[in-house]
């Protein structure tokens, strides 16, 4: 007996709700389906359904398995496409990302790529957690610093640069700061980031900020900011704009921390999967040109 036999009619019946609905799905019957799932029932020695005349529901551990075999499904399908003569990108593409990274750069690019490749399935969570890639089954994920996670791969797909800055009337109030050690006389506004970076005579140094407000929101950093509250250390696409309309002034610029990378980062075993790697081929291409586009535009 083939290790496949009742995966797909399994997934199938999920997917649709019903036997008849899987049956369509996959041209068979749904005597077929039925009997099918039953021996794959047998042989796990577990039961995946709960079954009334009116519906069929995945029971507890049929939603845990369902998990496992659509995957199994995905890469299957997957490797018969590596050997495609085409190559597209197609099954399920999951990828994780932060929050407002996420949200202003990546989703819109992975929108056009999604209209591209129209066998693709494509999941983005955006999330400021740091996921597992290899435990939580994801194919990519956009992330800056460094990477130390020797089970993946990590390709550089474009950079940000950190800025320091505050309004005009908070440091016409408080005073500009000259030198890191300033910076403790001063109200620092904290984001997702618990520490600044600067280059202090060529070699990075850390700072942790304190003061009496933070948020986990970059937007949210920059209006209090805006509002005169203290001082903010962001990407520069936030700010930029705040900036060149004078909203804004840069401080301790000669401080100024080297570019951050950021980084598209899969698991070793997919690295030449198609939707991978046209994937980070698009995102090499399109995220630079976003990122600077963003730091241009106007901000609330």
């Amino acid at each position: 007996m083939s290790s496949w036999n009742g995966i797909d009619e399994f997934v199938a019946v999920a997917a649709a709700g019903s036997f008849r609905g899987g049956a369509s799905a996959l041209g068979l019957s749904t005597t077929h389906m039925s009997r099918a799932i039953m021996r794959l029932e047998a042989r796990i020695q577990t039961q995946l359904f709960h079954r009334t005349t009116r519906s069929v529901r995945l029971t507890d551990t049929g939603r845990a398995f369902l998990e496992h075999c659509q995957r199994l499904v995905m890469e299957r399908e997957e490797a018969f496409a590596l050997m495609d003569e085409k190559g597209e990108p197609q099954g399920e593409l999951r990828l994780t990302c932060s929050t407002a990274m996420g949200e202003r750069f990546i989703a819109p690019i992975l929108r056009r790529f999604a209209r591209s490749y129209p066998r693709l399935q494509v999941n983005i969570d955006l999330t400021n957690r740091v996921v597992d890639l290899v435990a939580e089954g994801y194919d990519l994920a956009v992330r800056t610093g460094h990477l130390p996670d020797s089970r993946l791969i990590g390709t550089r797909i474009a950079s940000r640069s950190l800025l320091t800055c505050a309004s005009p009337a908070y440091l016409e109030r408080r005073g500009h700061p000259r030198n890191l050690t300033d910076l403790d006389e001063h109200d620092c506004l904290v984001g997702n980031a618990a520490i600044w970076s600067f280059n202090v005579d060529g070699k990075a140094h850390s700072y942790r900020p304190h003061g009496r407000w933070r948020c986990n929101s970059g937007a949210a950093v920059l209006e209090a900011a805006l509002d005169d509250m203290g001082l903010c250390q962001l990407p520069d696409f936030y700010v930029r704009q705040a900036i060149v309309e004078g909203r804004l002034t840069p401080i301790l610029v000669d401080f100024d921390p080297a570019d951050e990378p950021i980084w598209a980062v899969y698991p070793q075993r997919r690295h030449l999967q198609p939707k991978i790697s046209e994937l980070v081929h698009v995102l090499r291409k399109e995220l630079p040109v976003a990122l600077h586009q963003g730091a241009l535009r106007s901000l609330p």
